[in-house]
């Protein structure tokens, strides 16, 4: 095979390292940023939210409480508006209602990024052994088709081998790290919308009790 072969096989494997960095860099940042949109700053800021719909909730007003919370993308007042816009369901449906629509609208869809983040953690490095393979591959082919190898080319093609699997950690290291404070911060959410949905259904059962007393 022509040197150039392995020449242009380098430079397509430097090309697609910078492609998967790119977008694994690109996912990391989107599912930093959609989880940030999907909770509150801090408990605080939650707990003060939800004190101020809870006299509502527990007087059984619920359009009140759903007209607070229109519009509000993040998670918990998103439950509150399934919540009370099911309320028909009763509360032990709603409160299954609302552990599987956060499952499937909140969390499957940032689960989804994270999957392209392992994929390219684990691709990264194997597209840097294979810049390595062509690489000494290349450096053989000289060898072999020379009586005198001249060490420029060798040189070329070694760096090759050595560069796109540098390249390659380098790209998968980052990712890694990214990849377990982006789960931290998943987590971290998980609890604080919990605990937001939990003393919201509270509040909502009692609501709904008063509620049937009022209408009956």
């Amino acid at each position: 095979m022509p040197q150039t072969i392995y020449d242009w096989i380098g430079l397509a494997d430097y090309c697609c390292l910078a492609a998967v960095a790119f977008f694994g860099a690109f996912c990391s940042v989107l599912v930093w940023t959609r989880v940030g949109q999907k909770w509150f700053k801090s408990e605080e800021e939650q707990d003060a939210f939800l004190e101020s719909i809870e006299p509502d909730l527990l007087q059984g007003d619920f359009e009140a409480v759903e007209a607070a919370c229109e519009g509000d993308q993040r998670a918990v007042p998103m439950m509150i508006t399934l919540g009370v816009m099911n309320r028909h369901l009763g509360y032990a449906k709603v409160k299954h209602l609302l552990t599987e629509r956060f499952q499937r609208d909140v969390l499957a869809g940032l689960e989804k990024n994270i999957s392209w983040i392992t994929t390219i953690i684990k691709t990264a490095p194997m597209l840097g052994l294979f810049g390595t393979v062509v690489g000494m591959i290349g450096a053989f082919a000289t060898l072999a088709s020379q009586q005198s190898a001249n060490p420029t080319e060798l040189a070329h093609d070694i760096n090759v081998a050595l560069y796109t699997t540098a390249i390659g950690l380098s790209i998968a290291i980052p990712l890694v790290m990214a990849l377990n404070a982006v789960n931290n911060r998943i987590r971290h959410m998980e609890e604080l919308v919990g605990s937001g949905v939990t003393r919201f259904l509270e509040a909502y059962r009692v609501g709904l009790t008063r509620k049937g007393k009022k209408s009956a």
